[in-house]
C-alpha cells in the first residue's frame, strides 16, 4: 500500500456540485485512511460545508477559482475558454505531479478533451477510453465495458485497443487472473458485424499477450450473464448501453414499488418480502458501479455519474484510489510495450488481405 494518495476533485463539476462532492470525499476518506483531497473551485461554497466535517478539513485543501465548465459547454469551447475552470485545474495538479488522480462529476466530453490534451496518451494508445464495470449474474462479479461514450466511430485497431486496456482493468482491478474478452457483435457467428468489428477481430484472434483471452464475438445478453470478463464496443453503442441500462434500473425499482401500491394485500407480504427487496436493491444500484475510467491517459482520471449522490460520488472517487494504490499505470504502460509491435503487424496483415 502507497504511503499516500493524493487525490484532485472538481468540487464544481455535476448537478449537485459542491455539495455531493465533499460528501463523497467524506464517505471516501473512511475506507482510505491515507487519502488526502485537493478541492477544486469557489472556496466560499466549499469551505461552508467542509466546516461541518472536520475530519475531512483536516485532510483538505481548497484552491480557489470562479470559473467552472458547465454541463452544456463544447468540448472545444472548454479547451479554448476554460484553463482557468475547476476541471482543468484538477488535470493540471495531476499533470505537475501534485496529486496522483482527477475525479470530475463534470462534461464528459469537455473532461475527455481537457484530460487528453494536458495528459496526453500513453505510448501505443490512439484514442482513450471510458471503461466501467456492470454487475452480473455471477455473484461478485463484474462486467468491464468500454467504450462508454469517448469514441463514437473507432477502428479495428481501436476496438483492438480497448480490449487490452479492459483486459488490464479487469486483471489489476478486479483481481480476475486471466480475463475473457469479447467484442460486441449482432450474432456470435464469424461473418456477421461491421467492417471495424470484423478487422478487430482479425487482430485479437491472433494477438499473443499475458493474462489476456480474446474469446470471440459476444452479443448484448452476455455483458450480464457473466460469461466474459470484458465487453469492448465502439462509444455511441456503449453509452446507449449505459443509460439504457440505468433507465432499467430505474423502470424496476419503479414497477416494485406500483406492484405493492396496487393492492392491499401486497402490504402484508411486504415485512416478508424487504430483505429480498433490500438485497435486490443493492445488487442493481448504480452508484455502486459509479465511476468511468480514461483508460490509456498518461494521468489517472475518473469521470463520476453527474447525477450521482455523494455515496455515488465516493464510489467514483474509490476507483480512482484503488488504480493509484496498484500503481494501474505503470503495469498498463508494460503491457502496451508488447501490444504495440502484436498490433502493428496484425494490421499490416489485415490491410494486405483487403487489398
Amino acid at each position: 500500500m502507497r504511503d499516500s494518495i493524493r487525490i484532485a476533485l472538481d468540487a464544481m463539476g455535476g448537478d449537485h456540485a459542491p455539495q455531493i462532492i465533499v460528501e463523497g470525499a467524506d464517505i471516501a476518506r473512511k475506507k482510505y485512511r491515507n487519502a488526502s483531497f485537493q478541492f477544486y473551485g469557489d472556496e466560499k461554497q466549499i469551505s461552508v460545508i467542509l466546516e461541518k466535517l472536520p475530519k475531512l478539513k483536516a485532510i483538505s485543501t481548497i484552491h480557489h477559482t470562479d470559473d467552472k465548465i458547465d454541463n452544456d459547454t463544447k468540448p472545444s469551447v472548454a479547451l479554448r475558454k476554460g484553463r482557468n475552470s475547476s476541471m482543468r485545474l484538477a488535470i493540471n495538479a495531476v499533470y505537475n505531479g501534485e496529486a496522483d488522480c482527477i475525479v470530475s462529476a463534470g462534461n464528459t466530453g469537455a473532461l475527455m478533451a481537457m484530460a487528453k490534451f494536458v495528459l496526453k496518451v500513453l505510448p501505443g494508445v490512439t484514442r482513450p477510453a471510458i471503461a466501467s464495470y456492470y454487475p452480473t449474474m455471477r455473484k461478485n462479479h463484474g462486467t468491464v465495458l468500454l467504450d462508454l461514450g469517448a469514441n463514437i466511430e473507432c477502428s479495428g485497431r481501436n476496438l483492438a485497443e480497448f480490449s487490452v486496456l479492459g483486459s488490464v482493468f479487469a486483471h489489476e482491478i478486479l483481481d480476475i487472473e486471466t480475463p475473457k474478452v469479447g467484442l460486441l457483435n449482432v450474432g456470435e457467428e464469424e461473418m456477421k458485424g461491421n467492417e471495424s468489428v470484423q478487422d478487430a477481430a482479425k487482430i485479437l484472434s491472433k494477438l499473443s499477450l499475458p493474462n489476456y483471452n480474446y474469446v470471440g464475438f459476444v452479443e448484448g445478453n452476455d455483458i450480464t450473464n457473466g460469461s466474459v470478463d470484458v465487453v469492448t464496443t465502439d462509444g455511441f453503442t456503449g453509452n446507449v448501453t449505459l443509460k439504457s441500462s440505468e433507465g432499467l434500473a430505474k423502470m424496476i425499482s419503479y414497477m416494485i414499488k406500483d406492484i405493492f401500491k396496487s393492492s392491499p394485500l401486497s402490504w402484508l407480504a411486504l415485512p416478508l418480502l424487504l430483505p429480498v427487496i433490500y438485497k435486490l436493491k443493492k445488487r442493481m444500484d448504480p452508484r455502486r458501479y459509479n465511476g468511468g475510467v480514461f483508460m490509456g491517459l498518461r494521468g489517472l482520471c475518473v469521470k463520476s455519474h453527474g447525477g450521482t449522490d455523494g455515496l455515488g460520488f465516493a464510489n467514483a472517487v474509490g476507483v480512482a484510489a484503488e488504480m493509484v494504490q496498484r500503481d494501474f499505470n505503470s503495469k498498463l504502460a508494460k503491457q502496451l510495450d508488447q501490444l504495440t509491435p502484436a498490433l502493428e503487424a496484425q494490421s499490416e496483415t489485415t490491410e494486405t488481405d483487403k487489398a
